[in-house]
């Protein structure tokens, strides 16, 4: 009879730990929830419930190899946009219990809305699928994609015939291009390689592997210093421009209220980076220090006149020319210098 008795009280106990447990676990849960459509800044704290941390001796997060105890968002630790991580409470009785959740951060200064007017319009070959665009003089450089048609080739502005081309084997789709002095680099999509060109005949000179923590080739441009490359993620990468395999750094992208991705074509201009958003009809200036974006560019008007397939024919060149900005897209028939405000 004892012993019945002693395994009830066991079991009453596993019971009442067990619904415990549950209750931390949704409480942390529901602010989580919570907090993802808020979001935080660096510097933030995580005030977690007090059912949370009351009933915990420590408490951790973990995010791929590194791990933290201070609850608080500290750029040495968290990126912006999302943060993947996993909770670890350790009670007071020893026992530990886990929970996975995605942590935003956002830049903490609203990005500016940046204007343009329309200054002046260049015909635009509308066979060409732009993955990569630059202006270099009066000289075009664009890479175009998709697979048996991709190439890198030079035009001068205005004309649509090209004064050079270099075609790509049907198995490679060509994505972002950057001129660095005397050569052109040009990603692929999921070749997991580049290009090296010469700039003047765009013979091909070199090939070269992406660092591994690449995926894939989207958007390449040039500070001056490293090549900067993006893969279709909420990242973009520094790479040396001796060996592009080597990445030097990366940063991750995110406005005031929103987290970016599917970062496209790059261009490089007086200290910022200047993004495409593939299919959105919009342009980031970022911030390569912190991957903040400080400014949007709306360029839905232009889209709407250019874009029959939503899927296809968006937005995606940006070059500069003087002060100006040049933008065109994929399949567009135009090229459209604009005036930034």
């Amino acid at each position: 009879m004892k012993i019945r008795v002693l395994l009830a009280i066991f079991v009453f106990s596993v019971v009442i730990s067990c619904n415990k447990d549950k209750d931390i676990l949704n409480t942390l849960n529901e602010y989580n929830t919570e907090m993802e459509s808020k979001g935080y800044h660096f510097g933030d704290v995580l005030n977690l419930p007090k059912e949370v941390t009351e009933n915990a001796e420590s408490i951790a997060i973990s995010f791929g190899d590194k791990e933290t105890s201070t609850l608080i968002v500290d750029p040495e630790f968290f990126t912006l946009g999302d943060n993947a991580v996993t909770f670890n409470i350790k009670k007071k009785n020893g026992e530990i219990l886990t929970q996975d959740a995605t942590i935003y951060v956002f830049a903490k200064n609203p990005e500016a809305k940046l204007t343009y007017n329309i200054v002046k319009e260049y015909p635009h070959d509308p066979k060409n699928f732009v993955q990569g665009f630059q202006l270099e003089g009066n000289t075009v450089y664009e890479s175009d994609g998709q697979h048996g048609e991709s190439r890198i080739l030079k035009y001068t502005l205005g004309e649509t015939t090209p004064i050079a081309s270099t075609s790509q084997p049907e198995d490679v789709f060509s994505e972002g291009s950057t001129i660095v002095g005397d050569k052109i680099y040009q990603l692929t999509w999921q070749n997991k390689k580049g290009f090296i060109y010469d700039k003047n005949s765009l013979k091909l000179l070199a090939e070269f592997p992406y660092p591994n923590v690449m995926g894939e080739g989207w958007g390449l441009t040039y500070d001056g210093k490293n090549l900067i490359a993006s893969d279709g993620t909420k990242n973009i990468y520094f790479l040396e421009v001796s060996d592009p395999s080597k990445m030097v750094r990366y940063i991750s992208v995110a406005g005031n209220t929103e987290a970016y991705d599917q970062l496209n074509e790059l261009e490089y201009h007086k200290g910022f980076i200047y993004a495409n958003v593939w299919q959105k009809p919009i342009i980031l200036k970022i911030n390569p220090q912190n991957g903040e974006v400080v400014g949007k560019f709306d360029f839905t008007d232009l889209a709407k006149l250019n874009t029959k397939d939503p899927t296809n024919d968006v937005l995606n060149g940006i070059a500069f020319k003087g002060e100006h900005m040049l933008v065109t897209g994929k399949l567009w028939p135009k090229i459209y210098e604009v005036s930034i405000q």
